[in-house]
């Protein structure tokens, strides 16, 4: 993590986070490391539909249609943070971390990450096998921070 926080200090970048099944664990990961003010801006759980839709402004017909695990809405959730934040990287999380909310369409293990860096934005659909949520929400961190790391390089 400090490498991380170094690499984005070196490269004058900042960086933003738009929660909900990891519940502001990033946040935490990141800020539990010295340097990371220098870094790190914002960090907003939005963990309930009806908080994405005031706070982030997801489009509530995003949720209606696809639902809050869907690529959809976890797009609307980095676009908008992104225009909060001011940040040049913008990462979003949503998933079902379990041990319930699974279905055979969206087991427990289904996580979104998307990732706003300038004017790219993209989404990556990753299914975790642990055995429980904390495990789950653990992996989840770990991904996004190694997807930060090597966009940066």
């Amino acid at each position: 993590m400090i490498s991380l926080i170094k690499k984005l200090i070196k490269k004058k970048q900042r960086i933003s986070f738009a929660e909900s099944c990891t519940g502001g664990m990033l946040a935490s990961t990141i800020t539990s490391f010295s340097g990371s003010s220098k870094v790190f801006n914002l960090g907003i759980v939005t963990y309930s539909n009806q908080s994405k839709i005031k706070i982030l402004k997801v489009n509530k017909n995003i949720i209606k249609k696809y639902g809050a695990v869907s690529p959809q809405c976890c797009k609307a959730m980095v676009v908008n943070l992104s225009k909060l934040s001011k940040t040049t990287i913008n990462i979003s999380v949503t998933g079902i971390a379990g041990p319930k909310g699974g279905s055979k369409k969206k087991p427990v293990g289904l996580v979104y990450i998307g990732i706003k860096k300038g004017n790219k934005t993209v989404i990556f659909k990753n299914f975790f096998r642990q055995k429980n949520r904390k495990n789950i929400q653990k992996a989840v961190v770990k991904k996004v921070f190694k997807i930060i790391f090597d966009i940066l390089k």
